[in-house]
């Protein structure tokens, strides 16, 4: 019925470009899907070759022809080989000694080449296993960790593709069962005590586990990490993120901010074109696998796994569980920009599938900004409020997706927003401090971020702009590389174009005409949106909660300038390892206890990491605040302290991104042991989760 009903009322057909036909579109059309097709067969190619490359395998071929043809006395047995396989492959002896030599050198370079590839591959993969060098400095690395760096460079191949390396990164090993439960109790003794009843409790319960359910639940972690890609982040997604019913702003999503200081332009459109190009030049960058991999120590590389799903992907409400999707290129093509409440598709490639310049995008977003003043008057404040439903409960927005949006105008609309590259916010605010400017890019004004969308570029009157973040599909350092990318051209390259001179342009010919590459740009298409009195008062209800949310929000950002983290070397003490004990410091000193402190650590040195947890309260940690409190403490004495936390601090930092971490192994066995129903599994465990979950 919902068809018929869409069939006969007005159809959303797009304007149908002037000069263009049929059989224009469908060259286009073909076109693009020859070159999209050839970029991903060549890319397929050269990642399943490397850390091999082609010339390997001419070389190979080459050698074993001229020494065929040559007949050296030296090269007797490979010749003797090779007249052994020219029979095996049954060619005849009458054909030419070229043509012989050829086909023979061709199937033997080519086992060869074969066997190499797997040979180099699980050698590096063997290799990058190796985690010794993490725990040197680069200045007084030992001879084997010189020897091991040469041995990588040497089996490497030289500038892989984004995904090159991926074949060759070794899976996450799942920790000792003994030593998880060790280090949990260890890591709880700067809470209760070292010799606490609580402590005791915990090591009677660990050997009760070690004896009953712990090595099952461990034989089974081991079985799925040998055939999964990574043993605990596939759980990690979908029970975490995926799985979580809170709402996505101050729970899950998260912001990247822009320069603290530096603000290339002062125009708002002008920034926000520069940016949208910017973040499209490395899209492209990503579709083409011509971005590499980035290396440690230029050495080491680390999984690029969840780079293609920063584009295109939509974290889609589920009653139960969420689904991540992400939409093939051909269809998602555009960007969703919101100007004041009102949101429009603008296409991002012209006629000619090119990608539009800066200049085009500049007049694009003016034409946006005009006609939203245009239509503020004929669009309801409900309307324009309509994305602070993906900010509230994830059941109650599926519930109100499935009942409205899923047939009609309403379907159209939200199937143009959820296909989206990404989003695009022209806010009509100045955020003059940190605090401010961090505050917007976390929630906005309630009701102008998609919160479900991978990420949403917010830009602010004054030019700044930042990012909002959907955490499910990737972690922070993935779309702070690639924003990196923008920065640092701004900053070395400066803007790509300037201001456009509006008395010059007349814009509302600009979709009559063509742009400079000789080709159409689409008019960008306003959403309608079908708002019924149901779905007006649970918009409402999701304004007003969104807005308790932003009230209760305290965040405050400030800038520390006094010195940084090269004093801190100096002092021969981590900086990370510093701001950490910092952070203990400051606790104790306003709550006058200690608190089991989360911070993060990547674990993308194996194949298809994430994150880890560095359970920053140590001993040592608490060691050193009591000393830094005491007065009859001498300072040389607390720096003693302070050096041995951070070495305590930085050596289980290391040892989480080498997946030796505690916490993804308890949450994996947690996992575990819900999925095969011991409902009686109520030890250590769940404990560390709820823990977790507190913090």
């Amino acid at each position: 019925m919902a068809e018929a009903r869409s069939a006969v009322s007005e159809p959303r057909v797009d304007r149908l470009e002037e000069g263009r036909n049929a059989k224009e579109d469908f060259l286009l059309g073909l076109r693009a899907h020859v070159i999209r097709r050839f970029f991903r067969i060549r890319n397929s190619i050269k990642n399943g070759m490397w850390p091999t490359n082609l010339w390997n395998l001419v070389f190979v071929v080459a050698a074993l022809s001229i020494i065929l043809i040559t007949d050296w006395s030296f090269a007797q047995p490979i010749i003797s080989w090779l007249h052994w396989l020219e029979a095996c492959l049954h060619i005849p002896a009458d054909w030419p000694l070229l043509v012989r030599s050829f086909l023979s050198s061709f199937v033997a370079g080519f086992i060869f080449f074969i066997v190499l590839l797997y040979i180099r591959r699980y050698t590096l993969r063997i290799l990058l296993s190796y985690r010794g060098w993490m725990y040197e400095q680069p200045k007084t690395q030992s001879p084997s960790t010189i020897l091991w760096g040469l041995l990588v460079k040497l089996v490497s191949g030289s500038h892989p593709s984004l995904y090159g390396c991926q074949q060759s990164l070794p899976r996450q090993p799942v920790p000792p069962l003994k030593e998880t439960l060790k280090k949990l109790i260890h890591s709880l003794k700067p809470l209760y005590g070292e010799k606490s009843e609580m402590i005791e409790d915990l090591k009677k319960e660990s050997k009760e586990f070690q004896r009953t359910l712990g090595p099952k639940l461990q034989r089974i972690l081991h079985l799925k990490s040998w055939w999964s890609q990574n043993y605990v982040t596939d759980f990690w997604e979908k029970y975490v993120y995926l799985m979580g019913r809170t709402p996505l702003p101050v729970n899950s999503n998260y912001y990247i901010m822009d320069q603290s200081f530096f603000n290339p332009c002062k125009d708002q459109v002008t920034r926000t074109a520069n940016v949208l190009y910017q973040v499209m030049l490395v899209k492209q960058k990503i579709d083409r696998e011509q971005l590499e991999p980035l290396l440690i120590r230029n050495t080491i590389p680390v999984c690029m796994g969840s780079y293609d799903r920063a584009f295109s992907t939509t974290r889609v409400p589920g009653l139960e569980i969420d689904d991540l999707v992400q939409y093939k290129s051909s269809e998602s093509k555009h960007i969703i920009v919101n100007r004041k409440g009102i949101m429009y598709k603008l296409e991002m490639f012209d006629s000619g599938r090119k990608l539009m310049s800066v200049e085009d995008l500049q007049k694009q977003l003016h034409w946006i900004m005009n006609d939203a003043e245009k239509h503020q008057a004929s669009h309801s404040d409900t309307e324009k409020s309509l994305p602070a439903l993906t900010g509230i409960d994830r059941t109650e927005w599926a519930t109100l997706r499935l009942k409205h949006f899923n047939t009609g105008v309403n379907a159209d609309s939200l199937s143009c927003v959820e296909r989206a590259l990404f989003h695009c916010v022209l806010g009509d605010e100045v955020n003059e401090d940190f605090s401010s400017r961090a505050k917007y890019l976390l929630v906005a004004d309630g009701k102008s971020i998609w919160f479900d969308k991978s990420f949403t570029v917010l830009s602010s009157r004054d030019g700044r702009f930042g990012v909002n973040c959907e955490h499910s599909f990737a972690d922070a350092p993935i779309m702070g590389h690639i924003l990196e990318h923008n920065l640092t051209h701004e900053a070395v390259h400066g803007l790509f174009a300037g201001p456009i001179d509006l008395s010059q342009c007349d814009l509302d010919s600009l979709h009559d005409t063509k742009n400079n590459s000789g080709s159409l740009i689409a008019k960008p298409e306003r959403l309608i949106w079908d708002v019924s009195d149901s779905l007006s008062h649970s918009v409402n209800l999701a304004h007003k909660t969104m807005l308790q949310a932003m009230n209760d929000i305290d965040l405050r950002v400030e800038g520390y300038f006094n010195y940084g983290k090269g004093f801190m070397k100096t002092c021969k003490v981590s900086p990370d390892a510093y701001i950490q004990l910092a952070l203990q410091i400051t606790y104790f000193k306003n709550a006058g206890k200690h608190c089991l402190t989360y911070e993060s650590s990547m674990t993308r040195l194996y194949l298809m990491g994430r994150t880890e947890t560095v359970r920053s309260l140590t001993l040592e940690a608490a060691e050193f605040v009591k000393a830094y409190f005491d007065k009859t403490v001498p300072a040389s004495e607390k720096i003693k302290l302070l050096r041995k936390a951070s070495e305590v601090h930085a050596r289980m930092y290391k040892d989480c991104m080498n997946g030796m971490g505690i916490d993804r192994h308890l949450f994996a066995l947690y996992v575990v042991s819900k999925g095969l129903d011991y409902v009686r599994f109520h030890c250590l465990p769940c404990m560390s989760l709820a823990k977790d979950l507190i913090m």
